[in-house]
């Protein structure tokens, strides 16, 4: 049986996803019979469905906004614990400005 072009890009996007991940999550996504199919279903996997996702954002807003550094924290940390919101902020498609990362975490450093 031969492949169209359109076919082979398909097979081949099925084949590159499917290279990508570990065994547990190719046991979850085995069953999928196109590439669409596999990134759809590990999207939700990691993302978790439109109403999970908004509690994540949700949730790291508002660590977000209250972000403080701890008294015993060192500024290293601190910048690790914030760095750690903002990237998963990002990875759920919430992008915040820089001017306003640097008005906050300027306004949670110690006066020393």
């Amino acid at each position: 049986m031969m492949l169209t072009q359109s076919g082979r890009e398909k097979l081949l996007s099925k084949k590159i996803l499917v290279c990508g991940i570990d065994p547990d999550k190719y046991n979850r996504i085995s069953a999928c019979q196109s590439a669409k199919e596999i990134w759809e279903d590990l999207q939700t996997a990691h993302e978790g469905t439109t109403q999970v996702k908004q509690s994540k954002i949700d949730m790291l807003t508002t660590e977000y906004e209250l972000f403080k550094m701890k008294d015993d924290e060192s500024i290293q940390n601190m910048h690790t614990r914030f760095t750690s919101i903002i990237n998963e902020l990002h990875s759920l498609g919430e992008i915040i400005p820089r001017n306003k990362l640097f008005r906050n975490i300027l306004s949670v450093l110690p006066g020393s």
